[in-house]
């Protein structure tokens, strides 16, 4: 693949997606990787989720063993799943067989009319420079930050949803800048209209800024009640809230949770439990 295709697979059963109860179940986790494969299936095995939104996933990257991680979770959990690429990820693939990194959606349900949504807002900081080697520690990667779109068929209605991940460095002034552009593009779909975003977004969605533009797009931000950190503490890094689930549209109740007693990732998986 290139890095302006996106990958699919249907690994999902018939019987998988017939469920009569009136509610959606949308998990969301930046998995690191995929480098603890085990422990992430376990979690999402558990789990029981509907829709599963995953960022920071590797295909044919030295660092993961060369496995194409999202197709691997797919076929494990018997789900459908697209793939989008964010970067080619120098260090760990070749010109003749690029590694990439990117964002992953899966679901029981179908899974059709993927797009890549790439942010006209990017940092520079990744760019490859000649003075700089092409080594794991630095990073060096072709590419950019971006949404994967994807409709899902529900019951019958379609949901539209946006698997992101906002950018890492510069500062929040940038990832508003991006997270604008992506809650411009919802625009394209009547307010009543399901919506859902969910992913990285590397800062506090609650910012006053960004707070009025999520509120002024009809999205509503379960996650801002409790307000419980998604990533996990170490040595280097204190714990944060910078990961969440937006939902707009006809919905009723929802209930958020962050499942901190997973580790197997930097970040805790989020989830969304939407009922209409």
């Amino acid at each position: 693949m290139s890095i302006e295709q996106i990958e699919t697979g249907s690994f999902a059963e018939l019987t998988n997606a017939v469920d009569s109860a009136r509610q959606v179940r949308v998990a969301s986790w930046n998995i690191a990787r995929g480098q603890r494969f085990d422990a992430i299936l376990e979690f999402l095995q558990d789990i029981n989720a509907d829709l599963i939104l995953l960022q920071e996933v590797d295909t044919n990257s030295r660092r993961t063993g060369f496995r194409n991680i999202a197709k691997e979770l797919a076929k494990k959990l018997r789900m459908n799943y697209v793939f989008g690429a964010e970067f080619n990820e120098l260090a760990h693939g070749s010109s003749t067989s690029p590694a990439y990194h990117g964002q992953a959606t899966l679901s029981p349900w179908e899974l059709s009319h993927s797009r890549v949504l790439r942010f006209r807002a990017q940092s520079t900081f990744w760019r490859p420079h000649w003075w700089i080697p092409k080594l794991p520690l630095f990073q060096r990667r072709l590419g950019g930050r971006m949404a994967l779109v994807t409709n899902v068929s529900v019951r019958g209605r379609i949901l539209v949803v946006y698997n992101l991940h906002l950018e890492s460095r510069n500062g929040d002034k940038l990832r508003i800048r991006q997270l604008r552009e992506l809650l411009d593009d919802t625009f394209q779909y009547e307010l009543e209209w399901p919506v859902v975003v969910g992913g990285d977004f590397n800062f506090d969605v609650r910012h006053k800024q960004s707070g009025a533009y999520i509120a002024g797009a009809g999205f509503e931000n379960t996650f801002a009640i409790e307000h419980l950190p998604t990533t996990v503490p170490s040595w280097i890094a204190v714990q944060r809230s910078i990961d969440c689930i937006l939902s707009r549209g006809a919905w009723g109740e929802s209930i958020a949770e962050v499942h901190t007693c997973v580790n197997a990732s930097d970040h805790y998986p989020l989830t969304l439990t939407l009922r209409g």
